[in-house]
């Protein structure tokens, strides 16, 4: 039942209540002769005992309806102080809250002040982690990724293209001596090649050095995107605003999108793909969305997939929050929400 509803029948039950406590003190204090004239006097054409209770009901309801509104505007209120926080922004209470409320918005303020020295503590953290990190592995990382991705590449990666080719060339050729069935399986040949070529693309993907080597966020989205469009068979559009980060929260946001883009070449058989990174009311947005075939993000494969997971606690250990909606047969949509957050790896006097 509803907070209204809860609220009417509240009312409603402590109007009989109170009609019944004080009938009964009356008639005890002044005993009718006659109980008749109960129904017998008439009020606007109504017996006397039904006007009493039917008023009573209706004053019952109002009380409800009035309380019930009350409470819902009240929970409507801490819900939207609730979503601010969620989202690190400001939120600034009514002057007419009520005393009770107050002391609710102080709590609320306390807790986004907390989070938010939470978000500037753990970015401080991934901007520290990720600076120590890449003097300690880049080469190394870097020099074996290189070395992998080159020897697929040259090998793996080639031999699929030549196959493809001469797979397309045979599809092509008609030829007489050929029955549907040996078509068909021609046409499944040249699509398993297509799939392993996006599936070799993706894992030099993963294969990248995952630092961005001295460029900032925008200049490596833009790059990987470029790359991806002269090699992949997808339509590619993105929207990539200049804005300064720090150096953990563009690592992380990189790393995310390139687990994103993987995914949606392995997986998605997508014909299209929208990238965005905009900054909305000091908050970060970056949005990966693809037409492929979806999936159920209910599903336990899916909740427990380690690149989902992994994507998710990249998001968490910036602050911020990593949201996935996904239909099948219609598309996947990728949202990463971060606060910024000012003076982020200054040291305090």
């Amino acid at each position: 039942m509803s907070t209204v509803g809860k609220q009417l029948a509240a009312g409603l039950f402590f109007s009989l209540c109170v009609l019944i406590v004080v009938a009964l003190s009356f008639f005890y204090l002044y005993p009718l002769e006659d109980w008749s004239l109960l129904w017998e006097v008439e009020v606007m054409d109504i017996p006397a005992a039904g006007f009493i209770l039917l008023v009573t009901i209706l004053l019952g309801l109002i009380f409800g309806l009035r309380s019930g509104w009350l409470h819902k505007k009240q929970l409507h209120e801490i819900e939207d102080a609730l979503l601010h926080v969620e989202q690190g922004r400001t939120f600034t209470p009514a002057e007419s809250s009520s005393a009770e409320l107050q002391h609710i918005w102080k709590k609320v303020d306390s807790l986004g002040k907390h989070l938010a020295d939470q978000a500037r503590y753990s970015q401080k953290l991934a901007n520290e982690k990720a600076e120590e990190q890449e003097k300690r592995t880049q080469e190394i990382v870097s020099q074996e990724r290189n070395r992998l991705a080159r020897e697929l590449h040259d090998s793996v990666s080639q031999q699929l293209f030549a196959a493809s080719m001469l797979m397309s060339a045979i599809t092509e050729t008609p030829s007489s001596t050929r029955t549907p069935q040996e078509e068909k399986q021609l046409k499944m040949v040249e699509q398993m090649i297509h799939q392993s070529q996006l599936e070799m693309r993706a894992l030099l993907l993963h294969l990248r050095p995952v630092a961005l080597k001295g460029k900032d966020l925008q200049e490596g989205m833009k790059e990987l995107l470029v790359e991806l469009s002269q090699k992949v068979p997808l339509d590619i559009q993105w929207k990539i605003e200049d804005m300064k980060l720090d150096k953990g929260v563009e690592d992380h946001l990189f790393r995310i999108l390139q687990e994103s883009v993987s995914n949606t070449l392995r997986h998605a058989k997508a014909s299209s793909l929208e990238v965005l990174l905009i900054k909305r009311e000091s908050i970060i947005i970056m949005r990966v969305v693809d037409d492929g075939q979806g999936f159920d993000v209910n599903e336990s494969k899916a909740t427990s997939s380690y690149g989902l997971q992994n994507m998710k606690e990249r998001a968490i250990e910036i602050g911020g929050t990593c949201k996935i909606i996904s239909i099948p047969n219609k598309g996947t949509r990728l949202e990463v929400k971060v606060p910024v957050v000012e003076n982020v790896g200054e040291e305090n006097d």
